[in-house]
C-alpha cells in the first residue's frame, strides 16, 4: 500500500507539474500578435512582436517593412500595457480566452485640452497575415507603380502622390503630400480592391478603395477614431512637378526673434551669445507629429556633426494642450529618445493659424515640421516645409542630402 500511495503521489506531483508549466507557457505574451482597431472604418490591423529578455519586456509595432519602438511594456496578471510615451499613447488590454486573444483599448492624447483619442484594440496569437483578405486564393490585383491622388474632406482637397510596390497580393507603399507623408503602409490588393493600414502610436491610418485597371476610385480614408476623407487616384509614368515644392510653401516676413521657455524654464532669445554672428536652424514642431520625429534624428545628426563647426539649431515646440508642465515632460521625453542637444523651446498650441500670429515672421504656417535657415546675420535664406520620413526611401534621402547641403553653405 505504501509503495502505491507513493507512486500515486509522485505521478500526482508529476502530473501538477506538468500542468503548471502548461498554463504559464499558454499565458505568456511573448511572441508575435495579429493586433487590430476598431476603426470606424472597420478594422485597422498591424503586427505586434514581443519580446522579454532578463525579466524585461519589449514590445515592437509592425508595418511592412517597419519596426516601430515603443518606450515600455508591462504584464502582470493577465494585463498588458503598451507605453509610446514620445506620443502620451498607451495600449491596455487584458488576455482572455485562456491566453490566446487581447482586448482592451488604444489611447492617445489628442488636440485640444484634456482631449483623447481612443479605439477598442483586440489582438490574436501569430501575425500570419495583416488583412483577411491574404487568406483567399483570389487573383491580386494590380496596383504597383505611382498614382496621382485626389484626397477630399469636407474643408479642402489635397493632392498626393502614391507609390506601391507589390508581390502577389501583398502591397506595400506611401502617400506623399507637398509636407510630409502617411507613413509606412501594408495591405493587400485583390478582387479588385485596395485595403491599407498603419499604426505607430501616434496615428492610425486606414485606407481602402476599388482598383480598375489605371484607376483608383471609391476611396476612403479613416484616421484615428473621427477624421474621414475620400480619394481618388490615376496611375501616372510621370508625377514630377504634381507636389508643390517644399522648399518653396513658405517666406519670411519680417525680422527673426523669438524669446521663450526651455525645459528648465530659462528664456532663450536669438539674440542670446550662442547664437551671436553663427548660422541657426530654427525647426518649428510638435512632439505629437510623427514626420518632426522623423525629422528629429536629422537634425540631431547635423548639430552633432557641424555644430562644432559653428552650426546652432533651435527647436520651437508648439504642442497639443495648455498644460506647459505636460507639454516639457513631453519635450524632455522626446529630446531624449533622439539625442538631441541642442535647446527645444516651448512656443504655444498646434494651431497654424496662432502659431503664425505668435511668431509673426512667417507668411504662414502650413505643416510642421518647418525649418528656417538663417545665416550669420541671422536673415532668412530658406525655408523647407514638412518632411518625407524612412517611408517614402528615395526622397527621404534626398530630403536629408539636400537638408546637409544647406547646411554646408551657411557655413561657408
Amino acid at each position: 500500500m505504501n509503495k502505491l500511495l507513493t507512486a500515486f503521489l509522485f505521478f500526482s506531483l508529476v502530473s501538477c507539474n506538468q500542468s503548471d508549466i502548461n498554463f504559464t507557457d499558454s499565458h505568456s505574451i511573448v511572441g508575435e500578435w495579429r493586433g487590430v482597431l476598431q476603426s470606424p472604418g472597420g478594422e485597422l490591423p498591424f503586427g505586434i512582436e514581443i519580446t522579454n529578455e532578463n525579466g524585461s519586456y519589449t514590445t515592437k509595432i509592425l508595418n511592412g517593412p517597419e519596426r516601430v519602438d515603443t518606450s515600455s511594456t508591462t504584464f502582470e496578471n493577465n494585463h498588458l500595457q503598451i507605453n509610446m510615451s514620445w506620443f502620451d499613447a498607451v495600449i491596455e488590454a487584458k488576455m482572455i480566452d485562456g491566453g490566446k486573444k487581447l482586448s482592451g483599448k488604444w489611447k492617445k492624447t489628442a488636440s485640444g485640452k484634456d482631449k483623447s483619442s481612443s479605439l477598442p484594440f483586440t489582438a490574436s496569437r501569430q501575425y500570419e497575415y495583416r488583412f483577411n483578405q491574404e487568406l483567399n486564393q483570389a487573383k491580386a490585383t494590380p496596383i504597383n507603380g505611382s498614382w496621382k491622388v485626389i484626397f477630399a474632406d469636407e474643408d479642402s482637397e489635397t493632392k498626393a502622390v502614391a507609390e506601391f510596390s507589390q508581390q502577389g497580393q501583398i502591397v506595400n507603399g506611401t502617400f506623399l503630400t507637398a509636407t510630409g507623408d502617411y507613413r509606412y503602409l501594408a495591405g493587400v490588393a485583390n478582387n479588385g480592391k485596395l485595403v491599407l493600414s498603419a499604426f505607430d502610436g501616434a496615428h492610425a491610418f486606414l485606407f481602402s478603395a476599388e482598383v480598375n485597371e489605371d484607376t483608383i476610385s471609391n476611396g476612403h480614408f479613416w484616421s484615428r477614431d473621427s477624421y474621414h476623407a475620400t480619394w481618388v487616384a490615376q496611375k501616372s509614368v510621370d508625377v514630377s512637378g504634381y507636389l508643390q515644392n517644399s522648399w518653396e510653401m513658405n517666406k519670411a516676413t519680417g525680422m527673426v526673434a523669438f524669446t521663450f521657455e526651455d525645459i528648465e524654464g530659462k528664456s532663450v532669445s536669438l539674440t542670446d551669445e550662442r547664437f551671436k554672428n553663427k548660422p541657426v536652424l530654427i525647426n518649428l514642431f510638435g512632439t505629437w507629429c510623427p514626420n518632426c520625429n522623423d525629422e528629429a534624428p536629422v537634425l540631431a545628426k547635423l548639430y552633432q556633426q557641424y555644430n562644432p563647426k559653428g552650426l546652432e539649431i533651435v527647436g520651437l515646440a508648439f504642442e497639443f494642450t495648455e498644460d506647459v508642465q505636460r507639454d516639457k515632460k513631453q519635450l524632455a521625453i522626446f529630446k531624449k529618445r533622439h539625442g538631441i542637444n541642442y535647446p527645444l523651446l516651448l512656443a504655444g498650441g498646434n494651431d497654424k493659424s496662432s502659431a503664425t500670429k505668435v511668431l509673426g515672421f512667417l507668411d504662414k504656417i502650413k505643416s510642421y515640421p518647418t525649418t528656417l535657415f538663417l545665416d550669420r546675420n541671422h536673415d532668412v535664406v530658406k525655408i523647407n516645409t514638412g518632411f518625407s520620413g524612412p517611408g517614402t526611401g528615395k526622397h527621404f534621402t534626398r530630403l536629408v542630402n539636400e537638408l546637409e547641403d544647406e547646411v554646408k553653405k551657411l557655413l561657408n
